[in-house]
């Protein structure tokens, strides 16, 4: 018995938009949970599953592949919970060509509003023949077969020929023909190895568009790898030819070298729109769906990686920090604000120029002008050689001399924390001006409790926007550096602070972004 109503009409949509002329959409199908679940190390519980499709429902992908059911209770499970909770896309499960698999699938997409089934088998010579040890004639028939049971159970049914990237291009167009013809809504055309060059590739889609059948009564999808680094551009280059579903993953994640990457295809799609092509994805959740993926499957991001890296609104070198600071455009095609990061990071190296030197210095509260930054820059560039990047507390620093901080009208003259096994309290003595204030809180530790005791000394509302410790040496006597982002009304400042104790440096730095409130404030004063 067919499932849900709710099926029948996503698939009749996708099927009548395309036959409507409506060339430009594009279906995104993401896999991060069963494709990307596969590379050793990424596995997922069902709670952390969940978290992630929920992440993915937010970005606004079309179709969620979330796991392969009979391969594990546990990705059953998963599938199952996966699909109680998560409503607008269709849920997808992942099958082989065999009865079993697609009853299985079934059961655990029981629960979804809108689901597909996903089976196939390879049709590939070097599949047909050496891994399943059959014929071609054969694979036909267990295509078709596999399809027509599965739509007993759904009406939402696609197929995926595996190792099409290589496969014989006569051969691949029957199979594409008869599954249709048998009732698949979707066919998927893999190139399962990354084997193709996009040109091949875009010709492989163009000739089943010209030679299949009834294509207009299926939706093609491209489902790409990245052996060779070319899995979004073969993407691109099936959905130029006609496919108008593409197969993507978070950061790209995924078998041997990964997927074609969502963040990629949807930002080429989004700075390129002379293609004519458009997807339903929120791009400022971006940022927030790759971190997420990253932390969870423990896969750290390469810092170059395209869109999502950490480098990839970074700028080190002085002309390209210039024309970044006078047009962004300069050298970005993408606004950091469209992926959901706040501004592009100036990095300051031994190549850095003046321009980068005094806008850094801006954001940290100086304004810097004539021979008092020839002085802070000269002393730069010598500390630039000797150190790979200048952070914000090098800065400091170097400004220290001149702008007198060193003479702090706001000191940290006494810190007692008690924590252990007791609720964390903190005791601590600031010295505004001349005279000292002394308050006590708790919190939910030690750091918490200092600073909920400075913040009552203080009239203001200073919230923490972000935290950041990082060790400056090694061993058990490590000194640890403390980066403090604080917001006051409509002024961002940042705090910084080092020592051997962390929860001394972390009252300090917070301390030293009060200072900087103060001395914001009182330039806004001198400036009328």
């Amino acid at each position: 018995m067919p499932f849900c109503g709710a099926v029948v009409t996503f698939a009749k949509a996708i099927q009548q938009v395309c036959s409507m002329g409506d060339d430009n959409r594009i279906y995104l199908f993401d896999t991060t949970l069963r494709d990307g679940e596969q590379v050793p190390g990424c596995q997922l519980n069902t709670v952390e599953k969940i978290e992630v499709a929920k992440m993915l429902e937010t970005l606004g992908v079309d179709i969620l592949e979330v796991g392969f059911p009979v391969s594990s209770p546990g990705d059953f499970e998963s599938v199952r919970q996966i699909s109680k909770v998560v409503r607008d896309p269709v849920i997808c499960a992942l099958t082989r060509a065999v009865e079993h698999d697609i009853e299985v699938a079934a059961d655990a997409l029981k629960y979804a509003r809108c689901r597909r089934i996903h089976t196939g088998l390879g049709v590939s010579d070097c599949h047909i023949f050496r891994k399943l040890g059959s014929t071609r004639e054969q694979v036909l028939e267990r295509a078709v077969a596999a399809v027509r049971y599965a739509r007993r159970f759904t009406d939402d049914v696609e197929f995926y020929a595996e190792d099409a990237g290589r496969a014989d291009d006569e051969f691949l167009a029957r199979v594409v023909e008869a599954v249709i013809g048998a009732g698949a809504s979707t066919v998927n055309i893999p190139d399962t190895t990354g084997y193709c060059l996009p040109e091949a590739f875009g010709a492989k889609i163009r000739y089943l568009r010209e030679h299949v059948r009834g294509i207009e009564r299926a939706v093609l999808s491209v489902h790409c790898h990245d052996d060779l680094g070319l899995a979004t551009a073969n993407t691109l280059a099936g959905l130029a030819a006609g496919a108008r579903q593409a197969e993507v993953t978070v950061n790209g994640i995924g078998e041997r070298a990964g997927n074609a990457s969502l963040e990629e295809l949807v930002m080429t799609l989004r700075c390129h729109p002379e293609l004519g092509l458009r997807c339903g994805v929120d791009t400022r959740q971006i940022t927030r769906a790759s971190h997420l993926v990253s932390s969870l499957m423990n896969m750290p991001v390469q810092p170059n990686k395209a869109v999502v890296g950490r480098n990839a609104f970074a700028h080190s070198s002085g002309i390209h920090q210039d024309g970044v600071l006078k047009d962004r455009s300069s050298y970005e095609i993408i606004d950091p604000a469209e992926i959901g990061v706040d501004e592009s990071t100036i990095m300051l190296t031994a190549r850095s120029g003046r321009a980068a030197l005094n806008h850094r210095l801006e954001v940290l509260g100086y304004n810097l002008r004539g021979a008092e930054l020839d002085t802070v820059y000269a002393r730069f560039l010598r500390l630039a050689d000797a150190k790979k990047e200048i952070r914000d507390d090098d800065l400091l620093y170097l400004v220290g001399d001149i702008e007198g901080v060193k003479e702090h009208r706001i000191k940290l003259k006494y810190l007692q924390v008690v924590t252990g096994t007791v609720i964390p309290v903190a005791t601590v003595v600031v010295r505004f001006g001349d005279r000292d204030h002394t308050a006590t809180a708790r919190g939910n530790g030690p750091v918490d409790a200092a600073v909920k005791a400075i913040k009552s000394m203080i009239e203001q509302q200073v919230s923490i926007t972000e935290f950041v410790v990082q060790a400056m040496t090694r061993g058990c006597d490590d000194v640890g550096r403390v980066h403090v982002r604080m917001q006051c009304g409509t002024k961002s400042v940042h705090g910084f602070a080092a020592h051997t104790d962390i929860t001394r440096a972390s009252v300090e730095a917070f301390i030293d972004g009060l200072r900087r409130l103060e001395v914001t404030e009182r330039r806004e004063e001198e400036n009328g």
